[in-house]
């Protein structure tokens, strides 16, 4: 049987969680709920985050059958998957971004220090931290709120998921002006980031990116890191958590194209949001990597 995987934000950041989603199940069917009426979540109490994230949860599983549901959002992830598990039926698995990242993080590390770096929201959770050390890494994180703006601005490198990032990185030609911005901006973050591991005697080798609008930063991050560092998209890291679930199902027509980067022009797909359809249209499509086609606007209450 084809599966139905459910995923949800609170914008449409996770949506590139669903294309790494789609990139490794090509075959299944996807439902994608960005609640972009009530975000910021991060400014929200935790329970209006949990019950946020309830509603929008019972709306995939209830209404679009997902068998599978993916909590493509690091803050919900963060402080309210406890309260979307209790709200969906129990043999419906639910899975966010935050173990999956730090799982990626464990087997990437060799020193056991790690760099996150993420969204104030997610950052003063303490989730990555956690995550990391029940894994026994050293987690040092930081929070970027310049990056979020930067990336729905567009002031990143052009179609990001196909570049090469080494010719990329060995490329001679400066960098436009508006990207030119995003990367300096990176390499202060990054910096006060690595002076501060210094400080504490930290001797970092892996970098977790903790928010899904930084994948679309990847070459700009592979170039100010050292090489011996490795970035972590937990983008990628959900969606390879998801696939080995439906594996272990056994459900046809998925597996493991991690190699993958265009979305299947084909994938079916169904978009939903609760505000802002238009500008869900126009930028989810960089988010996504082709259109998303036309998003329907659905109302979960106040």
């Amino acid at each position: 049987m084809t599966p139905t995987i459910g995923v949800f934000d609170s914008g449409f950041g996770g949506l590139t969680v669903l294309r790494a989603l789609i990139a490794r199940a090509p075959h299944a069917r996807f439902a994608f709920l960005g609640d972009s009426a009530r975000l910021p979540y991060g400014s929200k109490s935790r329970r209006t985050i949990a019950r946020y994230a309830a509603e929008s949860a019972r709306f995939l599983v209830e209404e679009q059958g997902a068998e599978y549901l993916v909590i493509a959002c690091n803050t919900a992830s963060a402080l309210a998957l406890d309260a979307i598990q209790a709200a969906v039926p129990s043999s419906i698995p639910v899975i966010g971004v935050i173990e999956p990242g730090a799982e990626a993080a464990q087997r990437a590390s060799k020193t056991g220090d790690v760099l996150v770096i993420a969204t104030d929201a997610t950052v003063q959770s303490h989730a990555y931290a956690a995550a990391c050390q029940a894994r026994g890494l050293r987690a040092l994180e930081k929070a970027c709120p310049l990056l979020v703006p930067l990336v729905e601005e567009g002031w990143t490198s052009p179609d990001p998921f196909s570049l090469d990032l080494e010719a990329y990185a060995a490329q001679a030609a400066p960098a436009p002006p508006q990207v030119a911005v995003t990367a300096e901006v990176f390499r202060i973050y990054f910096a006060e980031l690595t002076a501060q591991a210094a400080s504490l005697g930290l001797n970092p080798d892996t970098l977790v990116l903790g928010c899904t609008h930084y994948p679309l930063l990847m070459p700009l991050i592979q170039q100010a890191i050292p090489p011996n560092m490795r970035a972590i998209d937990s983008a990628e890291s959900a969606a390879e958590a998801v696939c080995k679930l439906i594996e272990a199902g056994a459900a046809p027509g998925t597996g493991d194209s991690a190699g993958a980067k265009r979305v299947p022009p084909n994938a079916q797909l169904r978009c939903f949001a609760t505000d802002s359809v238009e500008k869900f249209e126009r930028l989810g499509s960089r988010f996504l990597g082709r259109p998303v086609g036309q998003v329907q606007l659905v109302d979960l209450g106040g």
